[in-house]
């Protein structure tokens, strides 16, 4: 396979896992183990979660249906504790890797995010995610365009906008239930648990040596 194009995740894939984050928020707590990801997987293309991801509600809503659907699951969880909670740390490895993969291939970032300002003022957060978004050919941001994955139609407008075949294409992600349509789509997959595993899939994916 000739690889013509990378494409990342940002959050869990340049920066660490939110999970870590949200167990020691329920730890501390004393909430339902994994009440966040439970939620946040129930109906996860049109729950709280995902409406915040694309732009349809405010903070405000968001905070109330989180709270509403989080109650299923045996306690209450407010949308606003859980924004915070978000702030991963940056990967320099996975960083350096995109600089040394850029030289290479196309490269794409796809992210679900949520509307600016949505966790308050982050001057730093919001100098270093620049600094990495610069980096890549395209960005794509769910709040911006209304559109969030596992959405095809949002792997489809990073594929056309980099002119890339999708079997040439590398997909990034943390979370299995994106992976699916790219890999569908006919991307080779890498589901990212640690940097270092990423990197070394990566490494067998192109052929390039970046660890």
């Amino acid at each position: 396979m000739a690889i013509e194009a990378v494409i990342f995740d940002f959050g869990g894939v340049l920066t660490s896992s939110p999970f870590e984050a949200f167990t020691r928020f329920e730890t501390e707590r004393g909430l339902p183990a994994d009440i966040i990801r439970r939620t946040n997987a129930a109906n996860h293309l049109e729950n709280a979660w995902a409406r915040f991801e694309r732009a349809e509600v405010d903070i405000e809503t968001f905070d109330r249906l989180f709270a509403e659907e989080s109650r299923a699951f045996g306690a209450e969880v407010r949308g606003r504790d859980v924004l915070p909670l978000l702030q991963g740390d940056l990967r320099p490895e996975m960083v350096e890797a995109l600089k040394q993969i850029k030289t290479q291939f196309r490269t794409g970032c796809i992210t679900n995010n949520l509307p600016a300002n949505a966790i308050g003022s982050m001057t730093g957060r919001s100098l270093y995610i620049a600094e990495v978004m610069v980096l890549f050919d395209h960005v794509i941001e769910s709040a911006k365009i209304g559109l969030r994955k596992p959405d095809p139609r949002i792997y489809r407008r990073m594929i056309e906008t980099l002119k890339v075949d999708p079997n040439n294409c590398v997909y990034f992600d943390d979370l299995g239930v994106n992976l699916k349509p790219a890999r569908e789509m006919g991307m080779t997959t890498i589901k990212v648990t640690s940097g270092a595993q990423a990197i070394a899939e990566l490494e067998k994916a192109t052929g390039l040596k970046l660890s």
